[in-house]
């Protein structure tokens, strides 16, 4: 079985203790990786340190060098990245290849952008000289998820080292190895020793020694409501910034006057991208009562016809990330068919046959779903779509606005004014009309109002998250 180690001050290091990686397709163990614990975690924020005196002097143009040649290097390598990243996570195959290619876009999107990020001059009085300057944190922590561990990778650690800092980054126990490849890319590419450190292991261990540490001027986490609380509290505590981006319950808002052949198919990707586990999936159906009948049944007909399989064989749906991760989403269809909530379609794990030794669980509409029930306010992370029918705009907005998330909103609808009014009106980071998500993007600014978060990823707003901007004041 293939050993993993962590990656620290440009080293690989292996530890005593290790944890295993399972493919969720098949339920097998295909890697073990290095168990770090507060020592290596202090040994990786120190190299930071050290690293961040000489890093932060580098000229911009040879930083947004370096990146570009990160960028190259994931390109040359998408391939294996793809196929690793498919592996542990269990996405299909085209889904991955499509997340190595937005990972290598993100290091060329902040090369650039560092390059035209300037600060600015103030003019107060003839007397006085008064300028704007960003600077970096310094140390940076990131937490991230197993859903997309390249896509996010890429996220947080590109304009983090663009702007000069220095990272610690700690991927989700499930899915840690292409975040160790990418980081032996970054110094094939130039990178100085220390500038990016890989810590793997557990979150109740090597997660809360980072985001604990004394040492750490920034924590960047994607995650849980849940851990997040624990990491804000820990940021609170040494009073140092933080960028929370905790998931959702987005809605797709269908309205009687949508294009349904161009609705259908936005909606269902929404939800079955990545088996639903993303913090932006469209999990709930808001359709208004006039075109409600002909949307559910031909959801349901697609639903009954994915084809689901193993990761590597490229199927419309792949495995949920874990045993675990499937038993929870079937405990909120089970309490939701106990409310009387209707399984129109799926509602199952599969077991049995070639694909019962994986984490498989079918494609699941759920009509007439109580809006204030556990699976139409609670984050599922799985194939799970929740419908709710709607009588006018005034109830679209109250339903779409009636859960404690606001990460993403589909509308969907040919009237302007009301395109208009749902953008205006609905409290999410992105609100889409007539199409969902943006493939990835990486130029869009991302994150979410109440328990979705605050700060903001991606676009130029990810490089203000990790800078702070200093006022200089001459008198002439």
């Amino acid at each position: 079985m293939k050993q993993t180690a962590a990656f620290i001050d440009a080293e690989s290091v292996e530890t005593l203790n290790t944890a295993a990686v399972l493919d969720p397709s098949s339920g097998k163990a295909i890697a073990q990786t290095a168990d770090c614990g507060p020592d290596e975690i202090d040994r990786a924020v120190r190299a930071a340190r050290r690293a961040s005196r000489q890093w932060r002097r580098v000229a911009v143009a040879e930083r947004a060098r370096i990146l570009r040649r990160i960028a190259e290097l994931i390109k040359r390598d998408e391939a294996d990245l793809a196929r690793l990243e498919a592996l542990q996570t269990g996405k299909p195959l085209k889904q991955a290849r499509r997340d190595a290619e937005l990972t290598a876009r993100y290091f060329d999107f902040y090369a650039s952008a560092v390059e035209t990020h300037y600060g600015s001059s103030i003019p107060l009085n003839a007397d006085t000289m008064i300028f704007t300057e960003w600077e970096p944190h310094g140390v940076t922590a990131h937490v991230i998820p197993w859903n997309y561990p390249m896509q996010i990778f890429a996220r947080t650690i590109a304009p983090a080292l663009a702007m000069g800092n220095c990272c610690v980054l700690k991927p989700a126990e499930e899915a840690p190895l292409t975040a160790v490849r990418l980081a032996s890319l970054a110094f094939e590419a130039g990178l100085p020793a220390g500038a990016l450190n890989v810590v793997t292991g557990y979150g109740e261990t090597a997660g809360a020694a980072l985001t604990g540490h004394d040492d750490i001027d920034h924590i960047s986490f994607t995650g849980s409501v849940e851990v997040g609380r624990i990491i804000a509290h820990a940021a609170a505590n040494r009073v140092i910034p933080a960028t929370m981006e905790l998931g959702g319950k987005s809605p797709n808002i269908v309205f009687a006057d949508a294009d349904l052949e161009r609705t259908v198919p936005g909606v269902i990707n929404a939800i079955l991208q990545n088996a639903g586990q993303t913090c932006s999936a469209g999990s709930r159906l808001l359709v208004h009562e006039s075109v409600h009948d002909v949307m559910v049944a031909r959801i349901a007909q697609a639903f009954a016809n994915v084809e689901i399989g193993p990761a590597l064989n490229d199927p419309a749906l792949g495995p949920l990330i874990s045993k675990t991760q499937r038993g929870r989403v079937m405990s909120f269809v089970e309490r939701a068919r106990s409310h009387g909530a209707k399984i129109v379609v799926g509602g199952d794990a599969l077991n049995g046959g070639v694909l019962g030794d994986g984490f498989f669980f079918q494609p699941t509409l759920i009509d007439n779903v109580d809006p204030y029930s556990a699976i139409g306010q609670e984050e599922v992370f799985g194939p799970v779509l929740a419908v709710t029918p709607f009588r006018d705009i005034d109830e679209a907005v109250r339903l779409a606005n009636g859960t404690d998330y606001g990460l993403v909103a589909g509308v969907w609808t040919r009237d302007i004014g009301t395109a208009h009014r749902m953008i205006r009106e609905v409290l999410a980071g992105q609100v889409f009309v007539n199409t969902y998500g943006a493939s990835g993007g990486v130029e869009l600014p991302f994150g979410g109002f109440k328990r979705s978060g605050y700060g903001r990823e991606k676009g130029a707003e990810g490089l203000r998250s990790f800078a702070q901007i200093k006022t200089g004041v001459v008198a002439l």
